[in-house]
């Protein structure tokens, strides 16, 4: 399975290599009957790469062998039985690495310098990551929290463990002190050690983030923390307790309804500025409008419909509709202005198809 896409991750990733890098790109599908047709296209695309190697004068016949060598270790490690909507494979002398997407990609082999990630930073991001963090008085978990799934996070110090034994349990007895659980000070210092590992979390890698947990464990934590002030990120509670050991399935189904209704106001926050912007003309519509400002570096927000895809040729000064075996064409436009935004600062929101369909499926919000 492919690492997370981590800051330091597409750091490296975007990090420039001894010519050729190849990236290897590909639809995929969940289902039958094309899902068979997957293995044969793979198949397929990866004859396509050997040649193109082959026959690149650039690349020294050393080099290429050691990355058709990594290209069959990539495909030899791809389980077609994960993927969803895309593929991408990467190799380069020496290494090699695997993603499943969950957003369709173009079908294409690239040798360049670097590989090609802005279909990751686009399937990653309209995939809305968020955190749960599952608080109980003795297991508090991370987990990675998708569009339809969770995952359990076992790096750094999570999960966090510790034993209810009190070691004073029979003289608070005979004295009849006996605090509750969450104001014992023990408690709050296991909680607070959460917080603070929260903290760190949040600030290399910012998303929404949804506590969940007994009322009493989210008061205390809320009492204790940093994290779940705003400091670092907003905290959303979800008063359910027993989800600290999972299952996933159970994590992301006590979670989803609060997930749903904060997107559904992030949603309707972007159509009103996208309304506002219009009126102060510092707003665009359209693929073409878009990747100009975009180009740029003139968008402040991005707001593209989540299965919005377009085909496109450059003229030289606007784009222009191509057909998909368009030599020239652009099949992955819309993920181009989604990373340009992003290396830019803007903010990017993948909103409900239909939302746009006014606006011609993407719009922004323009600095100036």
């Amino acid at each position: 399975m492919h690492p997370r896409l981590d800051p330091r991750t597409l750091a490296r990733l975007r990090e420039p290599r001894p010519y050729p890098a190849l990236s290897l790109l590909m639809p995929t599908h969940r289902r039958e009957p094309h899902h068979a047709q997957d293995h044969v296209r793979l198949r397929n695309l990866v004859a396509e790469a050997k040649n193109r190697l082959r026959a690149d004068p650039a690349a020294t016949r050393a080099r290429s062998a050691d990355i058709a060598d990594q290209l069959d270790q990539a495909v030899a490690a791809t389980d077609l039985a994960l993927a969803e909507d895309g593929l991408a494979v990467f190799a380069a002398p020496g290494e090699h690495q695997v993603w499943y997407l969950n957003r369709a990609v173009p079908e294409r082999v690239v040798l360049s310098d670097t590989f090609l990630t802005r279909n990751l930073v686009a399937a990653d991001l309209a995939d809305r990551p968020y955190w749960v963090l599952a608080v109980s008085a003795d297991h508090i978990s991370l987990w990675d929290g998708r569009a339809e799934r969770v995952s359990e996070v076992r790096t750094g110090p999570f999960p966090l463990v510790r034993s209810l034994a009190d070691p004073d349990a029979e003289r608070q007895e005979r004295v009849g002190d006996l605090p509750s659980t969450f104001r014992d000070e023990a408690t709050r210092a296991f909680l607070r050690r959460a917080d603070e590992a929260m903290a760190a979390v949040l600030a290399d890698r910012p998303r929404p983030l949804y506590a969940a947990g007994e009322a009493a464990a989210l008061t205390t934590l809320a009492e204790v923390g940093g994290a779940s002030d705003g400091g670092a990120g907003e905290m959303f509670r979800v008063p359910h307790g027993g989800l600290a050991q999972g299952p996933p399935e159970l994590v992301w189904q006590a979670v989803l309804p609060f997930h749903s209704a904060r997107q559904e106001a992030e949603n309707g926050a972007v159509l009103r500025d996208l309304d506002r912007a219009r009126g102060r003309r510092e707003f665009a519509a359209g693929a073409d409008e878009v990747w100009r400002n975009a180009t740029e570096g003139r968008v402040d927000l991005l707001a593209v419909e989540e299965n919005y895809r377009v085909t496109v040729r450059d003229d030289g000064h606007h784009l222009m509709p191509a057909r998909h075996d368009d030599l020239d064409s652009r099949e992955d436009l819309v993920d181009e202005i989604v990373e340009r935004c992003l290396t830019t600062g803007a903010t990017v929101r993948f909103l409900p198809d239909g939302t746009l369909a006014d606006l011609g499926r993407i719009a922004g919000v323009l600095r100036y």
